[in-house]
């Protein structure tokens, strides 16, 4: 994550997260603030979000990598405890599905 610009990064993502830092966008490059008279006219700036969407798509990949693996890990114990019988096993963590037939318990 390194490959992009820290200071910039957050330089945008501060100014979008407060939609009243218009002068942030301005220094982000996000926007060219004209003003004649006195009406104030905005337009996209010279840079717009090409860094910023690079960052979360890296992001996106990754995690969607993750909660790949993780699928296949909760499929691998599906197939498991399909093949010893459905014996209760002992777990360290509530089973992946626990907040389903919780729901399930309580709306019955």
């Amino acid at each position: 994550m390194s490959r992009y610009s820290s200071a910039g990064l957050d330089a945008s993502f501060a100014v979008l997260s407060d939609a009243t830092r218009r002068g942030g966008l301005e220094r982000a490059g996000l926007v060219i603030t004209e003003k004649v008279g006195r009406v104030r006219t905005c337009k996209i700036g010279p840079r717009q979000l090409e860094e910023e969407m690079a960052w979360l798509e890296s992001y996106r990949q990754l995690w969607g990598a993750r909660f790949d693996e993780l699928d296949k890990v909760v499929e691998e114990l599906k197939r498991k405890d399909l093949a010893d019988g459905r014996k209760k096993s002992v777990r360290t963590a509530p089973s992946p599905c626990w907040m389903a037939r919780a729901r399930r318990r309580t709306s019955g």
